[in-house]
């Protein structure tokens, strides 16, 4: 047990808080970290450490008052308080039954050669050839026999780690020095602001430039938004298949423990903490982030399941084991503009390269019959039906699913992220078709990097979507009638195909029989292939024709009905005399520009 502190100033602002964590970054960026792709992933590991020692000390305190035993997930000198935290004769921590001063290993280490440090932390070879170290010991816990959840997290945390990438130790421990300012303890409980949300900003700046990082990066505002309208209660599993660094899952979290309140119960946090949380991705760089940052949120166990979810790839599958084989709850922003191979589309129905249509394929098949989902769609899966696995994977969605609400978000909002895409939020409950989708409308909305989309911008949705009520942003598609509708519209052409199919069929008779009389007519085996082949074309046009058209059901971009379209009434000749104007002031400007750059040449 710690006696004393070496750190009683609280953090009492996000202002605070953020400043600590700008010194950390320019520390890095001087010590060979230079963008956001190098620095997060350092800092993600050093804070996960820090964090986890300190709830392992607060959880160690709560089991001794009580009487209970308690075993640690590391083991000293492995822990924050031994190897990393400022040293503090004052503060006294237990080493194997031996009371030590806080921070004992790393003045033992400062204090040898040069070069030790690292050498602890980055591992070396002890007498017997072993590799030995802080990094080492950390990823080899998930091995052991007896490995705990929390252990096997701290494994998969330090699994893209294979060393410290800071240039020098004094660099090195000036970051634990600073990453040691900014514990849970040191953040003023009275404020709202949690440390979590200081290593989402840090995720932003991963997501500020395309094609660097921006992928895995959903805008908070509208994580918040989807969480709110799917509304996850504990007891139910929240599902996202790829995941990136885990925000709906974190916002799920957040969301479901504000609506326990003060009169939760020990099992309920239980569950919520342990049992709650699936996801999958990918990404060798992202995944352990995924799990530090849902750890720093308070997710004890994130069961993220390390591979590709469309071929099944496995890379870590240990925190996924106990993982059912369907979900109440799903929140996933899919990537869009992806191709797959042919590894991929073998498990899959309707067979394609594009990676959101697989992905959705993949959502539907992962939801339980009455489970939610919330899902971010480009706008090109939506209005497409050039392309059949497009037509039927919605076909599939709309009949098996009540598709109730499509949200057309506004240009740029992924800007942040890196991504120019135009996207949907998508809301659906598994377990019957849809007849109706109702539509809200957020295109008119300017969005850009410094006035990004806000909570505000969904005040007017929040408040007419119990009743899905109408407005000048939302309306309501039949889409049972819109099928009804198709099927008349489409009913003359398969008639027509029909017919011509018939009368192709009575002229390839006509054929044989003119091939096998003699003497032979060329002349009537000639029209009978032409005639056979030509309404054989006719009868395939009319039925394409007669696709399209039940194929357009499927179009489900949003076309906001109530929207004024802008006719520019102006005739030729106004238009010329509008170019002729501008072109007079583009030459006296020109000119003028001429005048003042005259004395110069001269």
């Amino acid at each position: 047990m710690a006696h004393g502190t070496t750190n009683n100033r609280k953090l009492a602002t996000p202002q605070s808080i953020d400043q600590v964590v700008k010194s950390i970054c320019d520390i890095m960026r001087r010590g060979n970290c230079a963008g956001a792709l190098q620095y997060v992933p350092e800092l993600t590991w050093i804070l996960f450490l820090r964090i986890l020692d300190e709830r392992e000390q607060r959880e160690a305190d709560e089991a001794e008052a009580v009487g209970v035993p308690y075993s640690p997930s590391l083991a000293p000198p492995y822990r924050w308080r031994d190897w990393a935290a400022p040293f503090d004769e004052e503060t006294l921590i237990d080493v194997n039954g031996e009371q030590k001063p806080q921070g004992w290993k790393r003045r033992e280490l400062q204090e040898s050669a040069m070069g030790s440090f690292f050498a602890f932390v980055n591992g070396s070879l002890d007498a017997e050839g072993n590799l030995v170290g802080l990094l080492p010991y950390l990823k080899e816990l998930k091995n052991r026999l007896d490995a705990t959840p929390r252990q096997k997290v701290i494994s998969e945390v330090m699994t893209g780690v294979e060393r410290v990438r800071i240039d020098t130790e004094r660099n090195f421990l000036d970051v634990l020095d600073k990453v040691h300012e900014i514990s849970e303890e040191a953040v003023d409980p009275t404020h709202v602001f949690t440390l979590s949300q200081v290593y989402e900003g840090l995720l932003l700046k991963m997501g500020e430039k395309a094609n660097d990082g921006g992928q895995f990066f959903t805008p908070r505002q509208v994580i918040k938004a989807m969480v709110r309208v799917v509304a996850p209660q504990v007891g139910e599993t929240v599902y996202d298949p790829g995941c990136g660094t885990g925000g709906f899952l974190a916002e799920a979290y957040q969301y479901m423990l504000e609506n326990l309140g003060d009169t939760a119960t020990a099992d309920q946090i239980e569950t919520l903490k342990q049992h709650t949380f699936w996801g999958r991705e990918k990404e060798n760089l992202i995944y352990p982030i995924a799990l530090a940052n849902l750890v720093l949120h308070g997710i004890d166990k994130p069961n993220i399941w390390h591979g590709n979810t469309l071929t099944g790839q496995e890379i870590y599958g240990g925190l996924f084991e106990d993982a059912p084989p369907q979900f109440d709850v799903i929140l996933t922003n899919p990537p869009f503009g992806g191709k797959e191979g042919k590894e991929a589309q073998t498990n899959f129905d309707y067979k394609t390269s594009s990676t959101q249509v697989l992905f959705l394929q993949h959502v539907i098949r992962s939801l339980k019959e009455g489970g939610r989902c919330g899902i971010v769609l480009d706008e090109g899966l939506l209005f497409r039906t050039n392309q059949d696995a497009f037509v039927k994977t919605k076909k599939k969605l709309l009949d098996d699913c009540d598709l109730w609400c499509i949200v057309s978000l506004p240009a740029g909002v992924f800007t942040q992220a890196g991504a120019g895409v135009k996207t949907n939020l998508l809301f659906f409950t598994k377990g019957g078709p849809t007849h109706k989708i109702w539509y809200y409308d957020l295109t008119d909305v300017k969005v850009r990097k410094k006035t990004p989309l806000t909570l505000q911008h969904f005040g007017e949705f929040f408040r007419l979507l119990p009743q899905r009520a109408d407005s000048a942003r939302s309306w309501t598609v039949d889409v049972d009638d819109r099928k009804r509708v198709a099927a008349e519209e489409a009913r003359p052409f398969k008639e027509e195909a029909a017919r011509k199919s018939r009368e192709a069929a009575r002229w390839k008779e006509r054929l044989k029989e003119s091939k096998k009389s003699k003497p032979r007519d060329e002349s009537a085996i000639a029209e009978a292939e032409e005639r056979a082949k030509a309404l054989a074309k006719e009868a395939k046009e009319a039925e394409k024709r007669a696709k399209e058209i039940e194929d357009a059901v499927y179009d489900l971009k949003a076309v906001n009905p109530h929207k004024k379209r802008e006719v520019d009434t102006r005739t030729p000749e106004e238009l010329l005399d509008i170019i002729e104007a501008k072109g007079r002031e583009i030459q006296r400007a020109l000119d003028t520009l001429r005048v003042t750059l005259a004395p110069r040449r001269s």
